[in-house]
């Protein structure tokens, strides 16, 4: 059977290529304001879709673009989120299965153990990190154990804003790094670069971001006079009430991190971290299992990897800290994805990208101007959009085509794309992220905002790795 090629799209001008994305920005607005935190459970995925239809509008009726050319485009686009879907589904077996199998909570029991006043705020960043690594998640570390160390901090006369920025800055340098976080997955997807390379590359800014996060935080702490509290004992205790802890639970991260530097496969790693964390809970957590299972530990295991699990622990703290959401929790996720598939399909089909890169070209001569660029667009997208995902998906896909021409690799895309709008979102009153953390932490957004340390560093770090020009490649060199 013969195929025909697509036919050329007619040349758009930046300025009407642009109104898809104002359009987007402006339902945005209003999506943010009705729905809250709750935007990611369909409204923006509707903002995006109808957004989409308005770039389909404008090309099909005023420039007459077939509609072959859009439909390739949106096509090609969800082909290349195929593995990313696979691996945020595997990422809910994992969080669930590493949490009820007592992995986690052991992590974070130790942890709680060395908190100590005159240290609290390195070791509460320190913390958040860890758990944020371990689960994915900055919401969930934020909400669970930031709400607990929150009590501890005002218990030890830390300011809110100083212990809510330890919290946000470590919940969020773990997010940005962990292969269990649906971010870490979204910019690698959009940036079309493997997973554990995209993670790799971005430890070059993140991790010289974290340790000048971590210096201030402990000099910071040094310098504060308090007396010890019994918070974090007590916490420790409805831990150790509720769990099976025992070091030897640390040798599942343990094997993860072994398969993780043998460079196999980010589905594979996960695939076989969930299983052997599903084993353990068999052996060690088995009060939890038959409780989950009502009986039936088959049940028990197979809901940890799929569904919602909640242990009551008679702690509210402890109660939220140890639900889980499964695989099913990715549902919204996945829904997000396949929606900015299809508008950044229908801008790229209808020619739309390829003319507001063009004029972004125009003003970009080197690595310094094109990563500077993009760590703006990704601020300015965490502004005006008020979504992280959004900001991610629009960054990476408004600049993809421009990097490719300009001869660099795909993961300083998507490096300069968390290093901006991943880590900014949270500061942006507004946005999702600032609202949902603002609330939970019950801190205003500008009153923590000077004291994420992290956060603010990441975004300068990756302009300064750029123009230092330390292992920036090109698609050409070996």
């Amino acid at each position: 059977m013969e195929t025909t090629s697509p036919t050329p799209s007619p040349h758009i001008h930046w300025t009407v290529a642009l109104i898809p994305l104002a359009v987007l920005i402006a339902l945005q607005v209003v999506v943010i304001r009705v729905f809250g935190s709750d935007a990611l459970d369909g409204a923006s995925q509707t903002a995006l879709l109808l957004s989409a239809g308005v770039a389909v509008a404008i090309a099909m009726i005023g420039y007459r673009v077939p509609w072959s050319n859009i439909d390739k485009a949106i096509s090609n686009n969800v082909k290349t989120i195929g593995s990313a879907i696979l691996i945020l589904f595997l990422i809910g077996a994992v969080s669930g299965s590493w949490m009820m199998s007592g992995v986690v909570p052991t992590m974070i029991y130790y942890g709680m153990k060395i908190v100590s006043p005159s240290v609290f705020l390195f070791v509460a960043c320190l913390i958040c990190a860890l758990v944020s690594v371990v689960t994915g998640s900055s919401w969930t570390t934020v909400a669970t154990i930031g709400i607990a160390l929150m009590g501890i901090g005002t218990a030890h006369g830390y300011s809110i804003g100083w212990t809510a920025g330890a919290i946000i800055s470590g919940s969020y340098f773990g997010d940005k790094i962990s292969p269990l976080s649906d971010t870490t997955v979204l910019a690698s997807s959009v940036g079309e670069v493997p997973l554990f390379k995209h993670i790799r590359y971005m430890l070059i800014t993140t991790v010289p971001s974290f340790t000048i996060a971590l210096v201030i935080f402990l000099v910071a702490s040094l310098c504060h006079s308090t007396d010890s509290g019994i918070q974090a004992d007590l916490f420790a205790e409805g831990l150790d009430r509720v769990f099976v802890i025992s070091p030897w639970l640390l040798l599942v991260p343990v094997v993860t991190g072994i398969l993780i530097a043998l460079r196999l496969p980010a589905a594979i790693v996960l695939f076989l971290s969930a299983f052997i964390a599903g084993m353990v809970m068999l052996t060690a957590q088995p009060d939890i299992i038959n409780q989950i299972g009502e009986g039936n530990n088959f049940r028990g295991l197979m809901l940890t990897y799929y569904s919602s699990t909640s242990i009551d622990t008679g702690n509210e703290a402890l109660t939220s800290l140890v639900q889980t959401r499964g695989m099913r929790g990715m549902l919204s996720t996945v829904f997000l994805i396949f929606c900015a598939a299809a508008f950044g399909g229908a801008l790229t089909g209808t020619g739309m990208i390829q003319s507001i890169t063009s004029a972004l070209a125009k003003g970009i001569s080197g690595r310094r101007s094109l990563v500077s660029t993009t760590v703006a667009t990704g601020l300015l997208s965490n502004m005006v959009t008020g979504d992280q995902y959004l900001s991610i998906v629009l960054t990476g896909n408004i600049y993809k085509k421009l990097y490719k021409e300009k001869g660099f690799e795909g993961r300083l895309l998507s490096r300069s794309t968390e290093d901006s709008a991943t880590v900014t979102s949270v500061l942006v009153p507004w946005n999702t992220c600032g609202m949902t953390q603002s609330l939970v932490l019950k801190v205003p957004t500008l009153e923590y905002l000077p004291y994420c340390f992290f956060n603010l560093i990441s975004p300068l770090m990756s302009i300064t790795i750029a123009m230092l020009g330390y292992k920036i490649f090109r698609n050409e060199e070996k």
